[in-house]
């Protein structure tokens, strides 16, 4: 617990140490993004929900139950006819004045460990993983589903933001991407990526600077922006590994990453980056915390690095002042397009405001391997060797499984994987 907390203290005050001297308080001056809203299209409260909104949300809600739960989720589920009317109370009780019970704001952090290949004595090879109680769930959904319907509304949402959106996945970022690089290359072009890399993102958040962007450029107001200020404070989080629980630590930065709303409240903070972006008339496309750039231009056109740069810069100062911290050691840059036209390009490109140029010829992008000539040969090497590794392994127990748990293991470890 003491390891996840000192991490983020030492993010926040290297963040605030590159702040300018004479910044004191961080305001919405540094916000790109005008109050997008109409008068009329403020959410200023959250409407109650009928019972069969509640029934409809907890029966298509995963069956997980947190350690803080007083009964398993499946007997919750079973129960639910017997006390439907008290839990629809204690969600709409909650949505009327604004206020988000306290029992909701304590989460079980369960490290895990980030690849199995890496030494599990190592505390920073683990990923702080909340888990929240099931309850809470529900009224976040409750919540996220009112919240969803005014970004929809108001067309809020960040055109080239694919996380946490209905039919918008890490699929549809990687086609959007791709194909937009293949066409470069078709039109004799060539092309810089740039990986943005983020330092523990979620957790860095600035309370004070979410609620303000809720309210200024979302439009959200009165008890619903009460609720969310209530959601925001007084949460606590404790380490649980082998029956045994740390302390309880105050949270007083980030959105809690295994909650219903963090992801999406994440977005929302993020929102005035694109506009950033646009500016220099730079392509860009996230999903979540990883944000790619890219630029395409004729191999002499060398002046145009200058526009990525000025991006780069205008990039790291907003995140400076927002408490994000872009970490320049594992942020990547690869050049795509045909080799005699890369070569020429990346004489030019040795560091871009101090992120050097990818020494290797590929880049993971969204888990799927990028090599210099769009041929996707490095990934589909990658991809079978990874199939045939779960393949061996479904066949030395093969014989101890029934026909349809032998179809599982297949479709869970071989054919996703091709499918993705």
């Amino acid at each position: 617990m003491s390891f996840f907390t000192n991490k983020i203290i030492t993010i926040r005050e290297k963040i605030t140490l590159a702040l300018p001297a004479n910044v004191t308080d961080v305001s919405l001056s540094t916000d790109t993004l005008e109050l997008a809203v109409r008068p009329d299209g403020y959410l200023e409260f959250f409407t109650p929900i009928h019972l069969s909104e509640l029934i409809s949300i907890v029966s298509t809600s995963k069956p997980s139950t947190c350690l803080l739960d007083p009964i398993p989720t499946r007997l919750f589920k079973e129960a639910l006819p017997l006390i439907n009317s008290s839990m629809l109370d204690l969600i709409n009780l909650s949505l009327v004045t604004g206020y988000v019970p306290q029992a909701f704001k304590v989460a079980v952090i369960k490290p895990l460990l980030k690849k199995p290949t890496l030494d599990p004595d190592v505390l920073a090879n683990y990923r702080p993983i909340s888990n929240l109680p099931f309850l809470s769930k529900i009224l976040e959904r409750t919540v996220a589903n009112q919240l969803c319907e005014h970004l929809q509304r108001n067309s809020l949402f960040e055109e080239f933001q694919s996380g946490f959106r209905v039919h918008h996945s890490t699929e549809t970022a990687l086609v959007k991407v791709t194909n937009d690089l293949l066409i470069a290359s078709d039109n004799g072009l060539v092309s810089i990526l740039i990986l943005l890399d983020l330092s523990a993102a979620f957790d860095t958040i600035d309370h004070k600077l979410l609620l303000q962007r809720l309210e200024h450029s979302i439009g959200i107001k009165g008890t619903a922006l009460d609720w969310f200020e209530s959601y925001l404070s007084d949460r606590f989080q404790f380490v649980h590994v082998n029956n045994d629980s740390s302390e309880h630590t105050r949270v007083n930065h980030g959105v809690p990453q295994g909650s219903v709303l963090g992801p999406i409240l994440f977005t929302l903070y993020m929102l005035p980056l694109g506009n950033i972006i646009r500016k220099h008339c730079i392509n860009f496309h996230c999903y979540a915390d990883d944000t790619q750039l890219y630029l395409s231009m004729k191999p002499n056109e060398t002046n145009q690095l200058a526009r990525l740069q000025d991006c780069l810069k205008d990039i790291k100062t907003w995140m400076t002042y927002n408490f994000l911290l872009l970490n320049s050691d594992k942020t990547e840059v690869i050049v795509f397009g045909p080799k005699h036209l890369r070569e020429l390009l990346s004489k030019h490109i040795v560091t871009l405001d101090g992120i050097t140029l990818a020494s290797s010829t590929t880049v993971r992008n969204l888990g799927v391997i990028f090599d210099q000539d769009m041929s996707f040969n490095s990934h589909i090497k990658q991809i079978c060797r990874t199939s045939f590794f779960h393949l061996r392994n479904i066949v030395k127990i093969r014989n101890i499984l029934s026909q349809s748990d032998a179809e599982k293991l297949v479709h869970a470890f071989v054919t996703s994987r091709l499918d993705y």
